[in-house]
């Protein structure tokens, strides 16, 4: 870690349940209550949730967003950054943050832990894509932000 305030990424699904939002919410609002700054893929459901908890906590939350559009970042996105770069984006979230937290999700998730774990980031997965190699499983939002604390 470079900086003086760790960066977390949440990564998963852009659609879930509202049992999978609530957990996503959960993990924004932990990481921001340990004074991590949030990044995130800026849209909608896990990222949307995870960015709404660590708003309600007064956290720093970016946004890497797949559009040409600063317009598209939902309305917890404190910082947005328009990449015009679709999926490719991933690469960005997993090389800025810290470490990574998959909250459900699916393929883009998977690229997103695919490229987390290739260079080398600790990621912990919470009702995520099961049994990977290198992806630390926790139960519940404290449990993860805990577990991906302790691995920075």
């Amino acid at each position: 870690m470079s900086q003086s305030r760790p960066i977390i990424a949440v990564i998963g699904a852009g659609q879930c349940e509202s049992s999978i939002y609530q957990l996503a919410l959960e993990v924004g609002e932990e990481i921001a209550k340990r004074g991590a700054i949030l990044v995130c893929g800026g849209l909608g459901g896990v990222m949307e949730a995870a960015a709404k908890g660590a708003s309600m906590a007064d956290g720093i939350t970016v946004g890497i967003l797949p559009g040409p559009s600063c317009n598209s970042a939902n309305p917890y996105i404190r910082i947005p950054v328009a990449t015009d770069m679709g999926q490719a984006r991933n690469v960005i979230i997993a090389h800025t943050a810290d470490g990574l937290v998959a909250v459900s999700g699916g393929a883009g998730t998977l690229s997103e832990i695919g490229h987390g774990l290739k260079i080398g980031k600790p990621i912990v997965g919470l009702k995520t894509i099961p049994n990977l190699q290198g992806v630390h499983y926790a139960e519940t939002a404290q449990e993860a932000v805990a577990r991906i604390f302790e691995l920075i």
